[in-house]
């Protein structure tokens, strides 16, 4: 029997690969590319969402950049977003609490 506490993740259905399913959350894996040329997202590479942004990687200021973009895109305020893994990695993993996994694929458009 599973903890309904832990961090376990699946993926069931026509979910796409890329986003997991929580306890009433679902999470994305994001690979980060800082002190891009502009902010976007997408595609979608390896099981990861690409995500570029113009900040640097210093004083988290990548990771503010991250999570503001996406809840930009998400359209859903900045406080259903948080960074679960890859607090100093360019891959990281972001749990979106409100939204279905099929909002926040239509929203993504990826």
């Amino acid at each position: 029997m599973t903890n309904p506490s832990s961090s376990h993740h699946e993926n069931r259905g026509s979910t796409p690969g890329w986003i997991l399913l929580g306890n009433g959350w679902v999470s994305i894996t994001l690979k980060v590319h800082p002190r891009a040329s502009r902010n976007e997202i997408g595609p979608v590479e390896a099981g990861m969402v690409k995500v570029r942004v113009t900040a640097p990687p210093v004083d988290s200021e990548a990771n503010e950049a991250v999570l503001r973009l996406l809840a930009e895109a998400l359209d859903c305020s900045r406080s259903s977003l948080d960074l679960l893994r890859g607090h100093t990695s360019r891959i990281k993993v972001v749990r979106i609490t409100g939204l279905s996994p099929e909002e926040v694929a239509g929203r993504l458009r990826l």
